[in-house]
């Protein structure tokens, strides 16, 4: 399962770390599906999202705009990530979920077109955003909503605290870059 946001905003940008502002739910949400620490270190929670089965990565490579928000991006200013050269190199990929409505929408306008192959065999699903300007949905529909994604993409979300092991082992990078393309 490959999650995308639409673009990191000041704190991840700060901290080089995705959905790093504090009140952002994803890694709670990931703990509370997964057993995966939010206070670990962040080499650690990325390391237990791959184990999972599940990557992260951004719509777009680069944009502008001030601030956070995903309303303020220019859509001028748009460049999308290397989607095609990224699927054919990870064809494990089956099911891609957006972190969003944004990340839908740009992934859509920006990347789909390009995707002929590789967009066939994908699976699409526009969940929650988990950031905190997403204030409208509560946290236990959120959490709904993605514990569904999660079981939907075989990914193996369990009680936390479970010691259960994870099937198998996930191909995908483990470091990702902010204005490139992942590095195998």
């Amino acid at each position: 399962m490959l999650v995308l946001g639409s673009m990191p905003g000041v704190a991840s940008l700060r901290a080089r770390e995705y959905y790093a502002h504090p009140r952002n739910a994803f890694w709670r949400i990931v703990g509370d599906l997964f057993g995966i620490d939010p206070g670990a270190p962040y080499r650690e929670r990325l390391a237990a999202l791959l184990s999972e089965g599940i990557a992260l990565w951004d719509v777009l490579g680069s944009c502008a705009r001030e601030g956070s928000l995903d309303a303020d991006i220019r859509e001028s200013s748009i460049v999308a990530n290397p989607f095609a050269a990224f699927l054919s190199r990870h064809a494990a990929i089956r099911t891609v979920c957006f972190n969003g409505a944004k990340a839908e929408a740009s992934f859509r306008r920006y990347v789909l077109p390009g995707l002929a192959r590789e967009g066939a065999r994908l699976a699409f699903q526009r969940l929650p955003s988990t950031s905190p300007a997403n204030a409208s949905i509560s946290y236990a529909a959120k959490l709904e909503a993605w514990r569904v994604a999660a079981v939907g993409a075989s990914a193996q979300p369990r009680i936390a605290g479970s010691t259960s092991t994870p099937t198998g082992q996930w191909s995908l990078p483990r470091t990702f870059g902010w204005r490139k393309a992942p590095r195998t």
